[in-house]
C-alpha cells in the first residue's frame, strides 16, 4: 500500500487523492461519505477532492443519491496519465527558451554514484561513436549500457586495462609522490568525438572525473588511444624484439623522456 501511494504521489497526486482512488478501486465504488468514514478524515475535505478528481477525469460519477464514486481501470488511468504526461514534455521541450547559459569548458565530478550517473546518461545520448578505456571493473559496469548502444548502432572502440602491457607510466622525478601511490585505476571515454570524461577510481579514495567537450582534450584522449592500439599492436607482433632491444617495460627508452632532466641539460 505505501508503495502504491508512493508512486501515485509522485505522478503528481496529493496525498488525499491517492488515498481515495485507492480506496474507490478497492470498494468498486461509494459515496462521499462512505470514503471519509472509512479513511477517518473530515467529509468536507473529501468532497472537495472527489470533485476535483472528477473533473480531471479520474472518477466516474454515478446518477442516484447518494452519488457514489468509481475510478478508472487501471489501464485506463495510466493511459490517461501517460498521454497527459507525453504532451506537457512536449510542450515543455518545444517552448521552453533555447538560450542556454554559458557552460564552463571543464568541470568537475566527485563521487562514484555521480560520475557513472553522467557517464551511462551519456552513453544512452551516443549517435555515433563511443571511443572508452577503462579497467575491467569498470567496463563490468558499463557494459549493459554499451550494450544498448551497439544495438542502436553505435560505433563501439574500446580498450580494457589489465595493468600487464610492457609500458607503464613514467615513474616520478626523485623527491616527488606518485598520484594516489599508484592505486588508482584511471578512466577515459569520448563520446561521439565532442564529449569527453577523464577520471580515476581507486579503493579508499572518492571517485573524481573531469567532463569536458573542448576539443583540445578530445584529441588528446583520442590520440593517446590510438598510441596505445599501435603500441598494443607493436608489443602483439614485435614483443621480443623490443624487449631485447629497450628492456622490459621500455625503460631505457622512456628514461631519455622521463628521467629527470640535469641543471643546464634541457631536452628539445
Amino acid at each position: 500500500m505505501d508503495q502504491l501511494l508512493h508512486h501515485l504521489r509522485h505522478l503528481g497526486f496529493t496525498e488525499m487523492e491517492s488515498k481515495i482512488m485507492v480506496e474507490l478501486a478497492r470498494q468498486g465504488s461509494a459515496s462521499g461519505y462512505e470514503v471519509a468514514k472509512r479513511l477517518g478524515v473530515s467529509r468536507s475535505n473529501v468532497y472537495a477532492t472527489l470533485q476535483r478528481l472528477e473533473q480531471r477525469g479520474f472518477l466516474r460519477c454515478g446518477a442516484g443519491e447518494p452519488a457514489k464514486y468509481s475510478v478508472l481501470k487501471p489501464e485506463e488511468m495510466t493511459r490517461m496519465i501517460s498521454g497527459q504526461m507525453r504532451d506537457s514534455l512536449n510542450y515543455v521541450q518545444s517552448s521552453m527558451p533555447q538560450h542556454e547559459p554559458e557552460k564552463p569548458a571543464f568541470y568537475n565530478i566527485e563521487g562514484d554514484k555521480k560520475v557513472f550517473e553522467t557517464l551511462k546518461r551519456q552513453l544512452a545520448e551516443a549517435k555515433h561513436e563511443i571511443v572508452i578505456d577503462v579497467w575491467r571493473e569498470e567496463i563490468e559496469s558499463l557494459h549493459e549500457d554499451l550494450q544498448q548502444a551497439e544495438e542502436r548502432g553505435v560505433r563501439l572502440l574500446w580498450s580494457c586495462e589489465e595493468g600487464e602491457g610492457m609500458l607503464e607510466q613514467p615513474l616520478p622525478w626523485p623527491g616527488m609522490s606518485a598520484y594516489a601511490d599508484g592505486e588508482g585505476r584511471k578512466f577515459s571515454l569520448v563520446v561521439d568525438r565532442c564529449w569527453c570524461m577523464l577520471g580515476m577510481r581507486a579503493q579508499g579514495s572518492v571517485t573524481q572525473a573531469v567532463v569536458t567537450e573542448h576539443p583540445v582534450m578530445t584529441g588528446l584522449l583520442l590520440n593517446h588511444f590510438a598510441q596505445d592500439l599501435v603500441l598494443f599492436e607493436l608489443e602483439q607482433d614485435m614483443g621480443e624484439v623490443l624487449e631485447a632491444r629497450y628492456g622490459r617495460r621500455y625503460e631505457r627508452l622512456s628514461a631519455q623522456y622521463w628521467s629527470k632532466p640535469t641543471e643546464g641539460n634541457g631536452s628539445s
